[in-house]
């Protein structure tokens, strides 16, 4: 009798881990068992996405583990021969609370500046000021091809050209873009003809 009854207890509580929803914050344990390469741990950012490998970026907020493994199976298939592509996706952390931190809006800043990382932007902020929180350009920076990158809500992604030289002279103004939350600057390295 008291088999039974465990049995009826777990048949209960099991749909109900098993529904359990991603949420941002969430540390996620994703293998793939045909290349583990791609086996790796991955935040839920506060968008509500992960990025992953030959996957892009996937809206994992309110989906199950289970509904994401079969997100990241139906992307990852066609790089693969096996037609039983086997993805795990575990919950490894779930945060009760994402820190204050995390939601506060920022911009992103990669490449030849003196300071790369992110930066909380409270305020409207052109290139040109982010790029001065960055310590400025670089010795070596490409100052013709920096570049802003725009995540849509679709997932499109939109790239604003910048040409410091022009800007210095006055030229090319308008290439000083008001800049949004989420925005990727990205100041490369210049070549060897630059």
């Amino acid at each position: 009798m008291r088999i039974l009854f465990v049995l009826f207890c777990l048949c209960i509580c099991m749909p109900r881990a098993n529904a359990q929803t991603l949420k941002s914050g969430d540390n996620l344990s994703i293998s793939v068992l045909q290349d583990s390469k791609l086996d790796r741990n991955v935040v839920v950012d506060p968008s509500g996405e992960i990025a992953f490998p030959l996957a892009g970026h996937i809206r994992a907020r309110g989906l199950t583990p289970q509904a994401l493994e079969n997100v990241l199976k139906a992307k990852l298939k066609g790089n693969y021969k096996d037609d039983n592509l086997d993805v795990t996706v575990a919950v490894a952390n779930s945060p009760k609370d994402i820190p204050e931190e995390d939601l506060k809006p920022k911009i992103f800043i990669t490449g030849e500046v003196i300071r790369p990382g992110s930066y909380v932007v409270r305020q409207p902020t052109t290139l040109m000021q982010a790029i001065a929180l960055a310590g400025g350009i670089g010795p070596f920076a490409a100052k013709r091809k920096i570049q802003v990158r725009r995540r849509g809500p679709g997932g499109d992604e939109t790239i604003f050209m910048f040409d410091y030289r022009a800007y210095e002279k006055g030229d090319g103004l308008e290439g000083n873009i008001r800049l949004r939350a989420g925005d990727v600057i990205m100041v490369p390295e210049r070549g060897l003809f630059d």
